[in-house]
């Protein structure tokens, strides 16, 4: 996935295939059990005020609201297309399906580290910041186990090269080149705005919040956990943004390095279908969004 801005475009790789979207627009390409590539697209409409959407922090805890919104009907349409079913972009959610699955993310990404690490203080004297660094490893180490082993199933991995090849497509349109199969294989599977990189980015930032908390006990330690994820999140995203836009210094490129490293394991090398779905889903969104800007 790629996070999306005012002036930049996202996407995200589905079910056998890509959704890209811009400011106004969207597409979903998806090739389906007969090798054919559908596609739908859709005028996108703010679901939150123009002002929400521009004020720091609160920005970023709205677009990833949104994104999110999004990249889960996009997947269930995309998982239907698939398998040669009928489908439906606007069909009802399963919001208790939804709610569940938020759950155990949070539970496994932020509820865990913190247990495992209040067990490590038991063992040993431990400070304030070194039972936070052993937080912060955890958590690290549960996020790169978990691209990587998921990574190991056939059909993620397809997704993985889906991944691949969202990022050549927009790499090489950021590149202003023609968006063709030859063109767009030359690039590189990393994005500097890639949500996996977020992810590293949190969990690098929860390090330093958490930290200057002090101590405290395991209930509290847990619940500021949870109750801090909106704003970690969205100092993420500002982070992001601010980088995506000065990759041009020096320094810059060196503080992204990590988040194009721990891409890797999330992208794949698409094959040729892969990449022509992608480039589909780019043009179609971006047709329909010049049409709307006349």
């Amino acid at each position: 996935m790629i996070l999306n801005s005012s002036r930049l475009y996202g996407g995200q790789a589905v079910i056998e295939g890509v959704m890209m979207r811009g400011k106004r627009a969207m597409a979903i390409a998806v090739r389906n059990s007969d090798d054919e590539i559908i596609v739908y697209r859709q005028k996108l409409v703010n679901s939150f005020s123009k002002k929400m959407s521009e004020i720091p922090l609160l920005r970023g805890v709205v677009g990833l609201v949104d994104a999110f919104g999004l990249g889960v009907r996009s997947l269930m349409y995309s998982a239907s297309i698939a398998e040669g079913e009928e489908a439906s972009y606007d069909a009802p959610i399963d919001v208790w399906s939804i709610v569940f699955s938020v759950g155990i993310g949070l539970s496994i990404f932020f509820v865990l580290p913190t247990l495992i690490a209040q067990i490590g203080s038991n063992l040993g004297e431990l400070t304030g910041l070194g039972i936070n660094i052993i937080e912060g490893f955890v958590r690290l180490c549960i996020l790169i186990g978990y691209v990587s082993i998921i990574g190991l199933l056939p059909d993620i991995r397809r997704v993985y090269g889906y991944h691949g090849a969202e990022h050549k497509t927009i790499n090489a349109y950021e590149d202003n080149v023609d968006l063709t199969v030859e063109n767009v294989a030359k690039y590189s599977c990393e994005h500097p705005r890639c949500g996996t990189g977020f992810l590293l980015i949190v969990v690098v930032f929860s390090v330093v919040i958490f930290a200057l908390l002090g101590p405290m006990s395991l209930t509290s330690r847990i619940i500021t956990r949870l109750a801090l994820v909106p704003f970690l999140a969205s100092i993420a995203y500002e982070y992001i943004r601010f980088t995506a836009r000065n990759q041009h210094l020096y320094i810059i490129r060196v503080l992204m390095k990590p988040s194009l490293l721990l891409q890797r394991l999330t992208t794949r090398e698409p094959d040729e279908g892969m990449v022509r779905v992608a480039i589909k889903a780019f043009s179609e969104m971006k047709s329909l969004e010049d049409s709307l800007t006349e």
